[in-house]
């Protein structure tokens, strides 16, 4: 790790101690406080990876960032992050050089309202259980603290850990709705459907391995594709999806199960 990292990482530290509801040990070897033990991991289905997941911050968590310089916000599944910030600590389930604490979210360790601000950007799909996260995140909010909070609704599935559940508005609202309240609500710049149709076409193409089909799809034009669904079910073009992919782009997803004995 860069020395100059490791430093600005030891001063926040200091700062974090304060926040905790259970006093660990400081591991200079993890360089992080540690919350992650295996059978943490297990009961929420953490894995080890070599995933790297790193975002820039948006105009709306940097302006947050600068209103609270001064003060402390849980950036709840931070990922990778390239700026590590005096103000802003960095929660996630991965041991990156910029984490500054490792845990669930489903279970903060730190005490009741601990932070001026909450950051959760496109997180909550990938937790077993975003009711109990949701509850969470307003738990460790200051009174009059804010909270940013961006999910998907009509991505793609994409996983790490896993991706458990998609968000309407109204899902996202209820998620919240009791514990906080709710000030705004919008889709935007980098959540607009436009992201979602070329995110799902582009897969759709990659999924298609015969060369014909796929250059046969692709001169598609769009008052092609608007018929009813049912007229395409025999086309080459979604019959030759694999299971895999029909996962990641279905219209819907079923399940069959049995209660044991």
């Amino acid at each position: 790790m860069d020395a100059k990292l490791l430093e600005k990482k030891l001063l926040k530290s200091e700062k974090i101690k304060d926040l905790l509801k259970i006093k660990k040990n400081y591991s200079g070897d993890e360089n992080c406080f540690n919350f992650l033990p295996a059978e943490i991991k297990e009961k929420f289905g953490i894995v080890d990876t070599l995933n790297v997941s790193s975002h820039q911050y948006d105009y709306y968590a940097l302006k947050l960032i600068q209103k609270y310089q001064n003060g402390l916000i849980l950036d709840c599944g931070a990922g990778k992050r390239s700026d590590y910030i005096h103000n802003v600590v960095n929660f996630e389930v991965v041991n990156y050089d910029s984490t500054d604490v490792l845990g669930v979210a489903e279970d903060l360790p730190f005490k009741d309202e601990s932070f001026d601000a909450v950051f959760s950007l496109n997180v909550l799909e990938h937790v077993r259980d975003p009711f109990r996260c949701a509850r969470e995140i307003s738990r460790v909010l200051k009174k009059g603290g804010e909270l940013y909070c961006v999910v998907p609704f009509l991505s793609p599935y994409h996983d790490y850990p896993d991706h458990y559940y998609n968000m309407t508005s109204s899902g996202l609202k209820n998620l919240f709705q009791g514990n906080l309240q709710i000030v705004k609500q919008d889709v935007i710049s980098s959540g607009l459907p436009i992201f979602a149709l070329t995110w799902i076409l582009n897969s759709w193409v990659e999924g298609l391995k015969d060369p014909e089909v796929k250059n046969k799809f692709m001169e598609m034009k769009v008052k092609e594709l608007i018929s009813p669904p049912t007229e395409y079910l025999n086309e080459r073009f979604v019959k030759d999806l694999t299971l895999n992919k029909n996962f990641e782009l279905g219209a819907t997803t079923a399940i069959w199960a049995r209660k044991s004995n």
